[in-house]
């Protein structure tokens, strides 16, 4: 399994070109909290180690945490896959709340499905306070297909799709793989709202939790990426919070137009009036950018 894994890690989900760093002092920076995709780790210097130091050589003096689930960095990414994402995310309020260098405050950047882990850590642990949250090709709404993933030779990607077909909404599916929470199926719409241990909880599907509501609205910005020629991810607009209209697989919806928003059951109607909600869309396949967009388009938010 771990040999297996490996090839995620060497595959380098984030794609960052590199260019030349402008250091500004800031001595009024707020922390960073990173949390990594499927098949990335914490701290490979390709992906996330790149991106936290990048971070550090822009903004002067700014503490970044990336997150590691687990013991190691093997741990880590093979709980991407296999680990209840109820726990981790438990496990890392756990953690934001004993570190004392975010009890003032800090911005989160999820990358992929980091991206609404941390949105759950904002609905759920609002001590310490997220001040920002950025997701980086995230998905909101779950996908529905998994058309591509990183490190496509190994055989995690074929298990996880036959896993996912043949029954995502088991008991010992749901429990067992990641992705499984976070898969959304429009032509199953009431075994995904009663069976998804994360998905429909974080995104009120069986009733509007009003803490889940308040909390999310504490956000100062929620700043979400799409990356417009995406092959992992289906279908893209979640990225954005839209998906497919339940009950069929072609037709799509924008956030604008769901239930979630025009029932306002999560907050984002009123985040989107107050202009707390910001779509950025990035030219590229999934978590490919450049230094320079990231610099331009991301980093303001971190200042």
């Amino acid at each position: 399994m771990s040999s297996a894994l490996l090839c995620f890690l060497l595959a380098a989900p984030v794609l960052l070109v590199a260019g030349s760093p402008v250091n500004t002092p800031n001595n009024g920076t707020v922390p960073l909290v990173l949390w990594h995709g499927m098949g990335d780790s914490c701290c490979n210097p390709l992906s996330m180690g790149s991106i936290k130091k990048m971070v550090e050589q822009e903004i002067y003096g700014i503490y970044v945490l990336s997150l590691m689930i687990g013991g190691n960095v093997v741990e880590d990414t093979e709980n991407g896959f296999f680990m209840d994402v109820n726990k981790q995310v438990s496990m890392v309020c756990s953690q934001l709340a004993q570190d004392p260098k975010l009890k003032g405050g800090y911005n989160a950047m999820g990358f992929s499905q980091g991206a609404q882990f941390l949105r759950a850590v904002a609905q759920r642990c609002p001590s310490p306070p997220m001040k920002t949250l950025i997701s980086v090709g995230g998905q909101h709404q779950g996908v529905y297909g998994l058309p591509r993933c990183p490190g496509e030779s190994s055989h995690i990607c074929d298990m996880i799709r036959k896993a996912l077909n043949n029954g995502a909404y088991t008991d010992l599916v749901q429990k067992h793989l990641v992705q499984a929470q976070y898969w959304h199926d429009p032509l199953n719409d009431d075994l995904y709202k009663k069976y998804s241990l994360f998905l429909a909880d974080i995104n009120q599907e069986r009733g509007v939790n009003e803490t889940y509501k308040k909390n999310l609205q504490l956000l100062e910005k929620f700043v979400m990426v799409k990356f417009l020629q995406d092959t992992v991810v289906d279908p893209v607009d979640t990225e954005w919070f839209g998906f497919l209209k339940t009950g069929q697989a072609k037709e799509m919806e924008t956030l604008q137009e769901s239930v979630l928003y025009k029932e306002d059951r999560l907050g984002l109607a009123a985040m989107d009036k107050a202009g707390k909600l910001v779509f950025l869309a990035s030219e590229g396949d999934h978590l490919q950018f450049t230094r320079e967009w990231f610099t331009a388009n991301l980093l303001p938010y971190l200042r």
